[in-house]
């Protein structure tokens, strides 16, 4: 099979085209036809060998996946069953959605098809262009919800907004209730983040980054992208009782900051681990996405407005370089 396959090279990261001898499924495993995958900034950092994100080598990157089973050991799904991988390890300890074919555990894979009357059903692409990246603002928003948030406490702050994920926060909030305020250096695109949902689009110039343990309250929680500095300063600002959702670190994952924020306002820092997320919560998530989708064909029809580029395989490595340079924004798919 085709597929983009990373080694190591004196101490260096080589991503190339490979022809891979397709192996077969183990026990409670599936075989998997990949139509779609997608580039997240994880994948950017893998692929590149700016970050260490595989766990072994040589290993097939891409965290998301979505196609048909082609093959089966598992008693939960059937060749021809529609279905997705996101996270749990895909692409980073094993070999993942870069290929014509991925084998994956039965315990990973989310069929797209939920229901009899009405089906709700996600396409491959759809699936894709939501990947990890819909699904992590999704898990953001429960896990907040869970923690107590609510529309009354003030706006959500989402940083890096114009990135895949800060795109989709600015949706998932917006529709759940929320005012959302997009912080991004990218204002160029205020009015595509306005017209996902945000009420105001904040340039870093407009935020102070010099922050004291605690400044003066202006939202009533914050989805983070970014991490370091960014990050610390949101915690300053944030409402009592407030939630934080950590979820990226394209600025930095070191973060310095204070407990005050944390035992005078309560504030919670939630961190948002996608890959980890347990299945049933994975299931209703998606099932919630699903739901969306078919049961309004506007919702359908607008996911397009988040897809900036849909690529090949060959074109993986050029593009995720220029992700990392912060020159693309929205999500980019890869047709398999």
């Amino acid at each position: 099979m085709k597929a983009l396959q990373s080694r190591q090279q004196n101490e260096k990261v080589v991503t190339e085209l490979a022809d891979i001898a397709v192996a077969a499924p183990k026990a409670y495993e599936v075989k998997i036809k990949v139509q779609f995958s997608s580039i997240n900034y994880k994948d950017a950092l893998g692929v590149t060998g700016a970050g260490r994100i595989f766990k072994k080598f040589p290993i097939i990157g891409g965290i998301d996946a979505a196609g048909e089973v082609v093959e089966s050991r598992s008693e939960k799904f059937k060749p021809g069953d529609p279905v997705l991988v996101t996270g749990c390890g895909l692409g980073e300890t094993h070999d993942g959605g870069y290929a014509e074919y991925v084998i994956e555990s039965e315990e990973n894979v989310v069929p797209r098809e939920w229901g009899h009357k009405p089906i709700m059903k996600l396409t491959a692409r759809q699936a894709m262009i939501f990947g990890t990246a819909g699904f992590t603002a999704e898990l953001a928003l429960a896990r907040m919800l869970q923690n107590g948030q609510t529309p009354t406490m003030g706006p959500i702050l989402v940083t890096g907004a114009s990135g895949g994920v800060g795109q989709f926060a600015i949706r998932t909030f917006s529709r759940a209730g929320f005012e959302v305020h997009a912080l991004t250096g990218k204002t160029e695109l205020r009015s595509r983040l306005e017209k996902l949902g945000a009420k105001k689009v904040i340039s870093p110039k407009d935020f102070s980054l010099k922050s004291r343990s605690l400044e003066s309250i202006e939202y009533g929680g914050a989805v983070d992208n970014l991490g370091g500095k960014t990050l610390a300063a949101v915690i300053a600002r944030v409402q009592l009782w407030g939630n934080v959702a950590s979820i990226g670190l394209a600025d930095s994952a070191e973060l310095q900051t204070t407990v005050m924020p944390m035992i005078l306002r309560g504030v919670s820092l939630l961190g948002i681990s996608s890959n980890n997320c347990s299945r049933d919560l994975r299931l209703k998530l998606w099932q919630k996405l699903a739901a969306e989708i078919s049961h309004d064909p506007s919702e359908a029809a607008g996911l397009d407005q988040f897809v900036t580029y849909e690529v090949s395989l060959e074109k993986v490595v050029n593009v995720s370089q220029e992700m990392l340079a912060r020159k693309i924004h929205g999500r980019v798919l890869v047709k398999i």
